[in-house]
């Protein structure tokens, strides 16, 4: 019976779990939306395969913050195309339960611990390999599956 009471504890508090603020000049998490290289939301199209993330607008340099407490788990490669090295980077995360990556990131560090509201990184130069797109930070759960209840 403890143990049924401990497990529905966790799922409850990891239930209320919403991300911060990600970037500096975007407060509220604000989506990337529709622009002329499709669009951000969990599910939406990219030719033969199916968007596995959702994109929060960022401004190329920003600054991005914890969204909470984290654990810094190393370095994410995003592509193998040479082509867009520009912003071939991001991090592995986890905190309040979760498991996730941020993509276009180049991070201060990647090990260790960071309190929420602390700075990760910087914002890539998203303009340089796709000119005219929304710049964002592309938010993906390390099982894939859909982010946007936590915002």
């Amino acid at each position: 019976m403890r143990q049924v009471i401990i497990l529905l504890a966790v799922l409850w508090v990891c239930d209320g779990v919403k991300f911060g603020q990600l970037c500096n000049g975007n407060p509220t998490n604000r989506r990337r939306t529709s622009d002329p290289f499709g669009q951000g939301n969990y599910g939406a199209s990219r030719g033969g395969r199916l968007h596995k993330g959702l994109d929060i607008v960022c401004s190329d340099g920003s600054t991005v913050y914890a969204p909470f407490d984290v654990t810094l788990h190393g370095k994410v490669t995003v592509y193998t195309d040479p082509n867009k090295s520009a912003i071939n980077n991001g991090i592995n995360l986890s905190g309040a339960g979760l498991c996730f990556k941020l993509f276009y990131v180049r991070p201060d560090k990647t090990s260790g611990s960071l309190k929420k509201g602390e700075k990760i990184g910087t914002m890539l130069p998203m303009q340089t390999v796709y000119p005219g797109i929304t710049s964002h930070i592309h938010v993906q759960m390390c099982d894939k599956s859909n982010p946007t209840g936590y915002f």
